[in-house]
């Protein structure tokens, strides 16, 4: 597993949100300057200094419930407010299409090339806001510092890492059985058509050499597909062309955006009886959920008169019954933290990791406080 995945597989999945988010706003019409606030304190939240520097530091990948809690509350960020239903389908909607990215990736370096075309698309949203812009343009130079002198088998392991963490997930989104690109199970269609990866030739050519190096012949096959010359390299610079589309805004063009669940696997039972049984990285994702949300220092609104609801469905009543026929293999369990402030956040964390036994056994369940038991109940479904 990769230690360095963590902070591209946020910045991917917080672009596809803003995406999702600026979609919704703009359809149900919510007035320019409460959507702006929106955006701008979304990405205020995300680009945190102090959060960005605890998502660098070289960790492994965790579960999808803990990164779940943690855009749970990112999304939560302003004045805006999401029903359960709603919130689910906009973490499928981002795991999905960042999943197809990571997927046809032509190089998995270029993995790279869609988080800045995710970050080109952030530092958009809020070219008018100097103080944010210069929060996105920071973690632009990190993320160069970090990944560009990455070697190609280095990026492998980021991208097998990814396709691990995304290896269960099949939800069917409409534009992309609409484009056929996602077969009716959920999975993607890979093609065979298309520019070839950068550094590389189109197949079907075959050298043989003598033992000098001398080429003495060559055989000619059939590849299957349609492949066309590579294109030139995207640029790995704050600014520049990236050549490659993948990580762009694809609701740029209104369309409706449903999302649906493909047939559980035989054997989900059987994953779910092994799930119920503590997690030995139970602790660990303590750790980082509590190093995550100490800061994300989320902007509480003075009213609630100010705030407003955004439904990723077409009506309530979609919602409503979306809510009710989703499976329970495919909830979220989302916990809130209070973790403000650090030293606050340690002694409950403290206070909770004291609760586990060495073997696993059961809680406490008088010393546990109520967030604690929350957390737990989370952690113990891992």
């Amino acid at each position: 597993m990769s230690s360095r995945t963590l902070p591209l597989l946020f910045i991917n999945l917080g672009g596809e949100m803003l995406y999702i988010l600026d979609q919704r706003l703009r359809a149900q019409n919510i007035p320019a300057d409460k959507a702006k606030k929106v955006m701008n304190d979304i990405i205020t939240t995300m680009f945190n200094k102090k959060f960005l520097e605890e998502l660098f530091k070289p960790q492994e990948l965790y579960s999808k419930k803990a990164l779940r809690t943690v855009f749970d509350r990112l999304a939560h960020a302003s004045i805006m407010r999401l029903n359960q239903a709603s919130m689910d389908k906009l973490y499928d909607l981002m795991t999905m299409a960042f999943k197809y990215q990571v997927l046809l990736c032509p190089r998995p370096k270029d993995i790279l090339l869609v988080s800045f075309n995710h970050m080109d698309a952030i530092k958009d949203f809020v070219k008018e806001t100097p103080s944010i812009l210069s929060q996105v343009d920071e973690t632009y130079k990190q993320l160069i510092e970090m990944y560009t002198p990455l070697s190609s088998g280095e990026f492998q392991l980021i991208r097998q890492t990814l396709l691990i963490f995304f290896q269960d997930m099949h939800i069917r989104v409409s534009i992309f059985l609409k484009d056929k690109v996602q077969n009716s199970n959920g999975r993607f269609v890979l093609p065979t058509s298309g520019p070839v990866p950068h550094g590389t030739q189109i197949p079907g050519l075959i050298r043989m050499f003598s033992c000098s190096g001398e080429e003495v012949k060559k055989l000619q096959f059939r590849n299957g597909g349609n492949y066309t010359s590579a294109l030139r390299e995207g640029s790995f610079e704050m600014f520049g062309e990236r050549v490659i589309k993948l990580g762009t805004n694809m609701y740029s063009v209104s369309r409706p955006v449903e999302t649906h669940l493909s047939g559980t696997s035989k054997n989900s039972a059987q994953q779910k009886s092994v799930n119920t049984t503590p997690n030995p990285l139970a602790k660990e994702e303590l750790n980082m959920l509590a190093r995550l949300m100490g800061g994300l220092e989320v902007q509480k609104t003075s009213s609630v008169d100010n705030g407003f609801r955004v439904n990723l469905f077409a009506t309530d009543e979609e919602e409503e019954e979306a809510l009710i026929s989703r499976p329970d293999e495919f909830s979220y369990d989302v916990i809130n933290i209070q973790a403000t402030k650090n030293q606050r956040a340690n002694a409950e964390l403290a206070k909770i990791m004291g609760d586990f036994t060495e073997e696993g056994e059961e809680l406490c369940p008088s010393s546990a406080s109520s967030k604690g038991d929350d957390l737990l109940a989370m952690m113990d479904g891992l």
